[in-house]
């Protein structure tokens, strides 16, 4: 029985649509390899599409209702598209009742559909599941409904959904590689005004390896709010001698060099600190990358994940010990949190020969710390949400 049969054998049970033709849609999950916490200053990031991700099996209706239903969680939901309302109990199913109520919001005569999601982004872990459950959603809605929307514009709408409905202040950073992403390449993106450009991604003899902590993490549970609000203090105190910059992802070193000492408060300064300088490491970064120096692209990840943890704090315990665990590893060049933080995952890049030697040892010594056990990721780079329609794609399980 293959995977794509067991899906829509569930989603027959859940639903009993009888003879509609079912569609399928694919959101990836998304690593950020370097550029973390400066997507919502409005400066650099650097991530990649992965090629897990999200489904979502669709049938049309036409009484403007929505069920929704997940193979990972009990809860199913029926929601009509003009009465729509965030609830904590909900779980999952805001995300996709946030895009419906975008859609709404801009005049999309919505007549319904039922979504069977499916995933294999790990819950909590930093992949951003969110934004991928968001974009399928988009995808979907878009398609079964024939309204054309470019794909910059769903990311737009997405984010809005997360920032608005859900309540999480995110940057864009999440729904744009989700989105925008493309095979073997990461996306080089200014976050302010979405100036983008594609980087090849020529690992050689190395692999992408994420590490979950299997620390579970929340972002409406977690600081990322508060470390949001103490940039947007910090840049207050500091933009009428930048003349020039309009957000702190615009701020070089050296001016921030000339006026961090007019900030009185400690924390903040180290909040600025982290952003300026891990803005600078993403360009010097990138240009090494494209080089093909990989060496010194994993000495960066290493920089972004101490200044993480010193100035910005947002590390703790688990990602701490299984970021030195890996760093530890011989034949991984580079190694840093992926993600909010808080828990979560590690991204690293390991040589072929070394990724079982990798495993072992990391197992070892961060289980050892933490009692916790690890999760392996060896990713590959994959393209943006769209609809599914190559049996090959369909590595659902």
């Amino acid at each position: 029985m293959n995977e794509l049969f067991q899906l829509k054998q569930k989603f027959e049970h859940i639903f009993s649509t009888g003879s509609k033709e079912a569609r399928i849609f694919f959101a990836p999950g998304r690593v950020n390899l370097i550029g973390e916490h400066t997507d919502y200053t409005g400066g650099f990031v650097f991530p990649a599409a992965l090629t897990i991700g999200t489904w979502a099996i669709v049938t049309p209706r036409t009484d403007g209702r929505f069920r929704l239903a997940s193979t990972a969680f009990d809860n199913q939901l029926v929601v009509d598209a003009d009465n729509l309302t965030y609830r904590e109990e909900d779980g999952w199913a805001n995300y996709p009742k946030g895009i419906i109520r975008e859609f709404n919001k801009m005049g999309v005569q919505l007549k319904g559909c039922d979504l069977l999601f499916h995933g294999n982004i790990p819950n909590g872990a930093g992949l951003s599941s969110s934004a991928s459950i968001e974009l399928v959603t988009a995808v979907a809605l878009k398609d079964t409904h024939e309204v054309n929307i470019p794909m910059l514009q769903l990311v737009q709408l997405a984010q809005r959904a997360e920032n608005q409905f859900v309540g999480v202040h995110s940057g864009i950073m999440d729904q744009f590689a989700v989105g925008m992403g493309k095979a073997d390449h990461a996306v080089l993106l200014k976050c302010d005004t979405l100036n983008y450009r594609y980087t090849p991604l020529r690992l050689g003899a190395y692999q992408l390896v994420i590490t979950n902590t299997n620390k579970r993490r929340g972002l409406g549970d977690s600081k990322y709010n508060e470390r949001r609000k103490e940039c947007e203090e910090g840049f207050t105190m500091i933009k009428q001698a930048l003349a020039s910059s309009t957000c702190l992802g615009d701020v070089t070193v050296e001016q921030w060099e000339e006026v961090k000492r007019s900030i009185r408060s400690e924390v903040i300064r180290r909040r600025l600190e982290h952003v300026v300088r891990e803005n600078a490491r993403v360009a010097a970064s990138t240009k090494v990358l494209e080089a093909g120096y990989l060496e010194a692209f994993g000495q960066y990840m290493i920089q972004s994940h101490e200044s993480l943890r010193d100035l910005y704090q947002v590390t703790g315990f688990e990602l701490d010990t299984l970021f030195e665990e890996t760093r530890n590893v011989d034949g991984c060049i580079g190694t840093r949190m992926t993600g909010a933080g808080f828990g979560g995952c590690t991204v690293s890049l390991v040589h072929k020969d070394a990724l079982e030697d990798f495993k072992s040892r990391v197992v070892d010594g961060y289980q050892g710390k933490t009692g916790l056990t690890p999760t392996f990721y060896v990713c590959a780079v994959g393209n943006g949400a769209r609809e599914v329609t190559e049996e090959a794609e369909l590595c659902l399980f």
